[in-house]
């Protein structure tokens, strides 16, 4: 029997699937936390509410991998999944964390809010089977525009883009090109020990590396996880 150490779940991102491929137990679910906000919150322990963060997170996970167009890096669907050594860290004033890895075909990023990191969630969360509430001047880490605004790094004088031509269609083009420039830079940014992760992911972003005499013909990956949980 295999096990997950889990490193990140997003409980936003399994909730609004759950309840789109299984309305009847995203309703059980909502009527047991009502009841124990009411009756048996104090009795209610972490280790409860673990479990049904995991068993919600495998039970969209089982509807991905049966109807859902899932991928790999290399060549990934609306989502993709993989085993990989991946760096992470947080960034964007520590309320995103971001893993950074590669292929031979692809640089791929991963990120999502802090508050998934398993043990960032408060204990009165815990209790209650829910995420921490977001800071209500914050977006989530989850859209695109926002990934994109907090793993920006300083521009790096290795890292030159070419200037676009004017008009509104290479206007287009220079903008995803600086989008993917974004998430190359983030990831050869991060430091420490990499870690052999499992993972699944909404793809965000998908495009050439738009350094060719760094990556040669690489494909650079932006997506935000459901899960991240350690392999080895």
């Amino acid at each position: 029997m295999s096990f997950r150490y889990y490193l990140y779940i997003s409980d936003a991102k399994v909730d609004m699937l759950l309840s789109q491929t299984d309305p009847g137990w995203a309703r059980k679910r909502t009527s047991e936390v009502g009841l124990d906000l009411k009756v048996v919150t104090a009795r209610r322990s972490v280790e409860s509410a673990s479990a049904d963060r995991v068993a919600r997170l495998e039970r969209v996970v089982r509807f991905l991998q049966d109807h859902g167009d899932i991928g790999d890096v290399d060549e990934p669907g609306q989502y993709f999944g993989g085993l990989l050594p991946m760096q992470w860290g947080l960034v964007g004033d520590d309320d995103t964390v971001y893993f950074g890895g590669r292929t031979r075909r692809t640089i791929l990023g991963l990120g999502g809010s802090s508050a998934h990191v398993l043990g960032a969630a408060t204990r009165a969360a815990a209790d209650a089977g829910a995420p921490p509430p977001p800071a209500p001047d914050r977006l989530s880490a989850s859209l695109l525009p926002v990934l994109l605004h907090r793993i920006a790094t300083p521009a790096d004088d290795d890292f030159v883009l070419r200037p676009a031509a004017p008009g509104p269609q290479d206007a287009l083009a220079a903008a995803d090109t600086d989008a993917l420039a974004t998430v190359a830079q983030a990831s050869s940014t991060l430091r420490g020990p990499a870690q052999h992760v499992e993972f699944l992911a909404k793809r965000l972003l998908s495009g050439p590396s738009p350094y060719p005499e760094l990556h040669g013909d690489r494909t650079v990956l932006l997506g935000t996880p459901l899960y991240v949980a350690l392999a080895d």
